[in-house]
């Protein structure tokens, strides 16, 4: 259905004490014949309030299973808006299950099989990601280079001191490395290959770049960029969360470790 009209879905995973850590989610599915009886709260759900549907991750006898669970059942709590450091555009809530009974035939794969479909789910969203990453990157480079091509110091122009150029010529080399590795990791998972590596090292690898960028374009504006009338304030503070969800940054470095153990040499 979503391919024949405009629909939102949202990813409930995430909870007040589960965040990187998938398996203490404490949300749990009862069964009862042919239906799930789910109880349980979700924290920071991206489209949470506007979405037809979530992909809900709860318990069921203490493993982990998926379920597509309609976002019009009785029982679904919708929170108001989060009001975030950045990122505002984002509607991020709180969703709150109570007693929500959904079909047997809403799991998704076996009961206890939700932690691999939850982590397989990573394996797509994690490029696309990285590639916003790289748009905030991209977006305080040409900032900042516009800038210092523009203001003039000490009878010269900004970026006629390599202070200022070199950084900007390590920001764009690192934000071209940064796109090779999304392409890469969003190519594999396109042709059926297993991408959790390069899923990992791009998406850490370009939110680690968006915050230096970020940071590095408020340096070179100097007082401008420390105030709402540029945009790269904005950009520091929508820059972070890339680190953050999705799995933070010290997960994706986990995920390689667990990977290189598995390889003869690299």
């Amino acid at each position: 259905p979503m391919t024949r009209e405009l629909m939102f879905s949202a990813y409930a995973v995430t909870e007040p004490g589960a965040g990187s850590d998938v398996n203490r989610i404490s949300t749990i599915a009862v069964r009862y014949g042919n239906e799930y009886v789910i109880n349980g709260v979700k924290w920071w759900i991206t489209n949470g309030s506007v979405a037809s549907w979530y992909f809900v991750l709860a318990k069921v006898d203490g493993k982990p299973t998926g379920f597509v669970v309609p976002a019009d059942l009785p029982g679904i709590i919708r929170g108001p808006k989060e009001i975030n450091l950045g990122q505002h555009a984002s509607n991020t809530v709180r969703i709150t299950f109570e007693d929500v009974k959904i079909p047997a035939s809403y799991r998704v794969g076996e009961e206890g099989d939700g932690f691999n479909i939850a982590m397989k789910t990573f394996d797509h969203t994690r490029p696309g990601v990285a590639a916003g990453a790289n748009g905030v990157a991209r977006a305080a480079i040409n900032l900042a280079l516009e800038y210092a091509k523009r203001r003039r110091t000490f009878d010269k122009k900004l970026i006629s001191n390599q202070g200022i150029s070199f950084p900007l010529a390590e920001l764009l080399t690192k934000l071209d490395a940064s796109r090779m590795l999304t392409l890469r990791a969003a190519w594999l998972i396109d042709n059926g290959k297993d991408n959790s590596k390069e899923a990992a090292m791009a998406k850490w690898f370009a939110a680690d770049v968006a915050m230096e960028a970020a940071i590095k374009a408020a340096q070179i504006l100097g007082g401008y960029g420390y105030t709402n009338e540029m945009p790269v304030e904005k950009l520091i503070r929508d820059a972070k969360i890339y680190q953050i969800y999705e799995g933070a940054t010290e997960i994706q470095k986990m995920v390689i470790v667990a990977k290189m153990m598995r390889m003869k040499e690299v």
